[in-house]
């Protein structure tokens, strides 16, 4: 199963991620968005905690990854993968492992609900089309 694919738009980033459940469905996110926006990390390992709380399962998916924007702008970090210490349609809690920013091929401005869609297929596998503002 491939973790996400980049989907033409105009003038924005358009990304539709993939995952067995809702975990891998934001931790392929992640991936996404940086690979799509062409950031670029350094070596070496950070560890940085993360705990993201909303309504609803979208509002925690778009607000998840517009935390992870915001850590990447304030500490200049690349964020690979998250070890999730609780997680349910409501609440993220973990450690993001990363490392530091070395290049941004693209500034994301955030993450939109514009066409925003989070969804169980009939095979089981989650699917999640995300639209980034550049």
């Amino acid at each position: 199963m491939k973790k996400f694919e980049i989907l033409e738009h105009i003038t924005d980033l358009k990304v539709k991620v993939f995952g067995r459940d809702k975990k891998e469905l934001f931790q392929n996110a992640i991936i996404g968005m940086y690979k799509g926006a062409r950031y670029k990390g350094e070596d070496g390992k950070i560890k940085r905690e993360i705990s993201v709380s909303t309504s609803d399962l979208p509002s925690l998916f778009v607000e998840f990854l517009n935390e992870l924007l915001y850590l990447t702008e304030i500490h200049q970090e690349l964020y690979e993968t998250i070890q999730f210490k609780k997680f349910d349609d409501r609440c993220v809690k973990g450690n993001l492992i990363g490392k530091k920013l070395q290049r941004m091929g693209v500034l994301i401005k955030g993450v939109t609900y514009h066409q925003l869609d989070i969804r169980q297929r009939q095979d089981g596998i989650w699917e999640a089309t995300i639209l980034f503002d550049i």
